[in-house]
């Protein structure tokens, strides 16, 4: 019992086990056993490095781990230890001047830490205490604390959403301090918490703290009052992140689950890998060769001494001669010591006061950068930012690019431009065009035209013209399904305005996604805003924005959401689960083409494919529809299972992603939407002026492969009269695995990949299609480590090129729409990749220059120096008498 309670106090349980229990309100125990409460950490966060107490020791010791700054002290307290020609005060004057910089620098980047940590840890956050609004500072929050957050206010721990102010119990919340993403991202409550927080007792069940963003299983026993308790599953759409921020929400309250540094955030403190330039490794180098150069040159000098001594008459001069205990010394100790006194006399072949000059050369070096008014971005209104300093030079020395597609060599800036239903296209036509009679220009149709986008027009007036030459039967038209899958199979939320707007706003349900306005003939005043994680679904959404999709007898329809079937990477496509007024369960799923395809019949994928590949060819990005009438039985069925799945603490992601693919099957395809992403500004006259300074540049991006070679035309990468080789095994429609499983598997074969790199280094440009992030920096890396070391460079915008922009030498981060966790996590920062051009042509070369020449003339001053002595001794031991 003793044993039991002291790990319960200590945590050991805590550390033993996979979950960790919180209580929510007063926890009720039996009168014969003592309510213990699990331990957990407080909510204060550490940044920094040292505290008063260690700084001294830790400093110095993670200082004297440099090769340089152990040799100068060898040398040092030689010099101070054995009688030597040298003053100890001419090294340890320069090493006290390099060991207190640095300390001094350190110690004040350390507290800087300190002062940000105060700042959080005291700020001040609203709990509610029985039924009362306490405050307290954020360092003493406690797991189990309900805490009140207002729009705007970051987070102050990891938090269980329990009420929201919103009607729907939903929040919405932006994690670019995060993950970089500035998109709002859509949080949901936990079922019958929201209403009475003050009475609220329940018991949650969750994982152990662990650093994935995107990650979390847990459940909720909720005890009311002579009933069985009711057990919610809680998910990533119950948690919110400290470090988030509060968007587009009045107010909410949550319960405190994780703490201090064992926050998702906290766990992602890790510090990125030290990264060092050519130069510096060179430097490192040529340390020890001239460490090798000084030990031969001692050895000479004291094997010289030696044999000059040991001819008769040759001895001490008078004022240096040795007293009778001297003499009589130990031969080896006395060879010893003259061996280390020539090591003292010839240390400064290895200067010390390069280091320091190298390093004040590449801070202010810097600031040219920043300085630049050429990298300056009106429409941001930023400029360059550097990150690190340590690599100017790597810019100059730069052989391998590799980029990213969306967002980086594109504008990131969609729109919707076409789309193909059962076979038929209905693209975006001139002003002044007709559709079988249908002019577009004519009164309401033109104004229905500036709400709506071109697109959705045509459509709308095929459906008209259908209407009135064929009589309108129960079945559904496929045209209205593609409309209603498009309008209904989305994240994307109507931002909230103004009163007078949302007035204005007849939105039925968040899944209604069909809009009645009822006048089509006024255009609205104001923009309507909308929040989504994807820009893919804000210009599908937009491009139906203000159309009067109605059962043609202008009807409101209304759905019931049953069930969201979440995007993820590796599924590449969403689904929604919704019941229509009349009792029909359907399933609507969209993404993209090589998961869609495989899941519809195959008779149907030959009327749409000839499109997909079209408008991929265009540098379109491409999405599939497609739809499932679900029986009661089979919704019934898949119903269990996904709640099942969601309550469970253990696999919950298997599982979910195994019912998942087993509901969306034996679908039926629709169609197919073009969305076009724009080049960024002079994107090809960038990668050609790379291309013909002799640097290899290659694409990688997650996009299809018709629609990155399209990009790779635009951009001049591939010129018209190039032979392109596609290494691919084979092609989707025989059925074989997906190309980026072929491709996975030939990273890891050893063979296969050094056959591949052999193939890839032979090219011009090489273009890698459907990559996952780490596939991304598994390319890097394969390159980075092969023959010759090669200086590699990537760029990207995006969370997903992270993982190659730490991987490379240099990490290049852009500010584009997709947040700014790349640039966060690079080296160097640009508005747009036309600056890529300057930064490496003109201040790389520049900086790696400079660099060189200072490296240079050190080294060659030291030399100079050091051989005069050297000569000079010889000269007057061996050639006077």
């Amino acid at each position: 019992m003793l044993r039991r309670t002291l790990n319960r106090l200590l945590g050991g349980d805590e550390r033993r086990v996979d979950s960790r229990t919180i209580y929510v309100g007063p926890h009720s125990c039996s009168a014969t056993e003592a309510f213990i409460p699990p331990k957990f950490c407080d909510n204060r966060i550490v940044s920094s490095k040292y505290t008063v107490w260690n700084f001294l020791p830790k400093n110095l010791f993670e200082q004297f781990r440099r090769i340089a700054n152990f040799y100068f002290l060898i040398i040092f307290l030689v010099q101070v230890i054995v009688d030597t020609p040298t003053s100890p005060v001419t090294s340890g004057l320069p090493l006290f001047f390099v060991i207190t910089v640095t300390a001094i620098k350190q110690g004040y980047e350390d507290w800087l830490r300190h002062k940000a940590d105060n700042e959080v840890n005291k700020y001040p956050v609203t709990l509610l205490e029985g039924g009362r609004r306490i405050r307290k500072d954020s360092e003493k929050i406690k797991v189990g604390d309900i805490v009140e957050v207002i729009e705007d206010e970051t987070f102050p721990c990891d938090l269980i959403l329990l009420h929201s102010t919103r009607e729907d119990n939903t929040c919405f919340v932006t994690t670019a301090s995060l993950d970089g993403e500035s998109n709002h991202k859509t949080h949901y409550t936990v079922p019958d918490t929201e209403k009475d927080l003050e009475s609220l007792n329940a018991t949650i069940e969750c994982e152990q703290p662990q650093p994935d963003l995107y990650k979390f299983v847990g459940r909720m026993h909720i005890d009311k009052n002579d009933q069985e308790p009711v057990v919610r599953s809680l998910g990533p759409e119950n948690l919110l992140l400290k470090g988030a921020t509060l968007k587009n929400t009045q107010k909410i309250c949550g319960v405190a689950i994780y703490t201090g540094m064992e926050t998702k955030m906290a766990l992602n403190y890790q510090g990125k890998s030290q990264k060092r330039s050519a130069v510096e490794k060179s430097i490192n180098a040529f340390l020890l060769v001239y460490l090798c150069i000084l030990v031969s040159k001692a050895l000479v000098c004291t094997t010289l001494k030696y044999v000059w001594q040991s001819t008769p008459g040759q001895d001490e001069p008078w004022y240096n001669e040795k007293t009778e205990r001297e003499k009589n010394s130990n031969w080896y100790l006395k060879v010893f010591t003259d061996f280390l006194s020539f090591m003292v006399l010839f240390n400064f072949i290895i200067p010390v006061s390069m280091y320091v000059t190298v390093e004040m050369q590449k801070f202010f070096g810097s600031f040219f950068i920043a300085w630049d008014r050429d990298f300056f971005d009106p429409e941001i209104k930023e400029g360059a930012l550097v990150n690190t300093s340590d690599l100017n030079e790597e810019l100059g020395q730069v052989e391998y690019v590799f980029t990213d597609k969306t967002g980086t060599l594109t504008q990131n800036n969609m729109e919707f431009i076409e789309c193909c239903i059962d076979g038929f296209q209905y693209k975006s036509q001139d002003a002044n065009s007709e559709l079988d009679g249908f002019c577009v220009t004519d009164g309401p149709v033109n104004k229905l035209q500036q709400k709506a986008g071109k697109v959705c027009v045509m459509v709308f007036l095929h459906l008209l013209q259908k209407s009135q030459s064929a009589t309108y039967g129960h079945y559904i038209e496929r045209e209205e399904l593609f409309l209603r899958a498009l309008c209904l199979c989305h994240t994307v939320q109507v931002k909230e305005s103004t009163e007078q707007d949302q007035s204005q706003e007849n939105v039925v349900d968040q899944v209604d996604g069909i809009i009645s306005d009822g006048n089509v003939g006024q255009p609205q005043q104001e923009q309507r805003g909308f929040i989504a994680s994807s820009p893919d679904e804000v210009a599908l959404v937009k491009g139906f924005e203000g159309i009067v999709l109605i059962s043609l007898f202008f009807c409101l329809l209304r759905y019931e959401l049953l069930h969201v079937l979440n995007f993820d990477p590796v599924r590449r496509r969403m689904s929604v689960i919704v019941r229509s007024k009349s009792g029909d369960t359907l399933l609507f799923c969209k993404g993209a083409d090589s998961s869609i395809f495989p899941r519809v019949r195959p008779e149907e994928v030959e009327k749409i494919c000839m499109h997909v590949e079209r408008n991929a060819t265009e540098g379109y990005r491409t999405l599939c529809v497609a739809y499932k009438i679900l029986s009661a039985d089979e919704y019934a069925q898949a119903d269990a299972q996904l709640r099942e799945a969601r309550l469970a603490l253990q696999d919950r992601e298997e599982k979910l992603t195994a019912v998942y693919n087993q509901v969306e099957t034996g679908m039926s395809l629709i169609g197919a939407t073009a969305v076009e992403d724009r080049l960024q500004e002079q994107a090809a006259e960038t990668m050609e002026a790379l291309q013909g300074a002799g640097i290899k540049v290659w694409v990688l991006t997650g996009d299809k492969m018709e629609t990155a070679k399209s990009t790779c035309y635009a951009c001049r990468l591939f010129q018209r009269n190039t032979e392109l080789l596609e290494l691919t095994v084979r092609t989707l429609e025989n059925g074989e695995r997906r190309r980026e499983e072929r491709l996975h598997e030939l990273l890891l074969e050893y063979h296969k990949k050094n056959l591949f790199l052999q193939i890839c280094q032979n090219c011009t440009t090489v273009l890698c299609c459907r990559m996952a992030p780490l596939q991304k920096a598994q390319i890097v890396r394969m390159v980075k480590n092969s023959k010759g070391s090669p200086i590699t460079l990537s760029v990207g915008d995006g969370a997903n090129d992270v993982s190659m922009i730490l991987e490379a030498h240099v990490g290049i981060g852009i500010k584009g729409k997709e947040g700014r966790q790349a640039v966060r996590n690079s080296d160097y920062a640009i508005p747009k990749l036309k600056h890529l051009k300057k930064l490496l042509l003109a201040h790389g070369h520049l900086y790696y220059v400079r660099i060189a020449h200072l490296v240079q003339y050190f080294f060659y001053k030291v030399e100079i120096l050091i051989h005069l002595m050297y000569l000079h001794y010889r000269f007057k031991h061996h050639v006077l008498p």
